[in-house]
């Protein structure tokens, strides 16, 4: 399986070993703000689960993140197809979650610019999406950080969304830097 490596960051594939910090960093409101709101145990156990077979079925997926300094879980960055997205064909979605601790220091950037690297450069996509609730502003500029551009607004299970959108064209272009 495909372990990726940032200047501050080990992403290895998700394991059963993160689900008390995953339960955590899911339980914590402020985390889960823009989300579906905070997740029990149970269902960050039924979401790590079906995170493992996607890993086990595709060879990446959601990759934990993992502070290098101190070798802690703080969140994930996924790099997923997102079959339900009904607005475009192309469904391969980045995204991120890190636990509140790390926020405001760019962690989350390095994160999707490794998964977008993968992405582009291992598995040739050829457009990935990013798909934001409105209101988070600190996850708009992760995903215009890493390259993405807005590409438009809609409605999705009932609730408001923004879609990002970063081209094979765009990163070869050098969005990547």
């Amino acid at each position: 399986m495909t372990e990726l490596e940032t200047a501050r960051l080990l992403l290895p594939s998700t394991s059963e070993a993160d689900l008390d910090a995953y339960t955590r960093t899911c339980a914590d409101p402020e985390v889960m703000r823009y989300l579906s709101g905070s997740m029990t145990r149970d269902q960050a156990t039924q979401q790590m689960e079906r995170w493992m077979r996607y890993w086990e079925e595709h060879g990446f997926g959601v990759w934990a993140a993992e502070e290098k300094a101190s070798g802690a879980f703080i969140g994930f960055i996924e790099l997923l197809y997102h079959e339900e997205w009904p607005v475009e064909r192309h469904k391969m979605k980045v995204c991120w979650r890190l636990d509140r601790s790390c926020w405001g220091r760019g962690l989350p950037t390095e994160g999707a610019r490794a998964s977008l690297q993968y992405g582009f450069e291992e598995l040739r996509l050829e457009r990935v999406i990013s798909i934001i609730h409105p209101k988070n502003v600190a996850s708009r500029r992760v995903a215009e950080k890493a390259g993405l551009t807005l590409r438009g607004e809609t409605l999705f299970k009932g609730f408001d969304v923004i879609w990002y959108v970063i081209d094979r064209r765009q990163w070869d272009a050098g969005a990547s830097s």
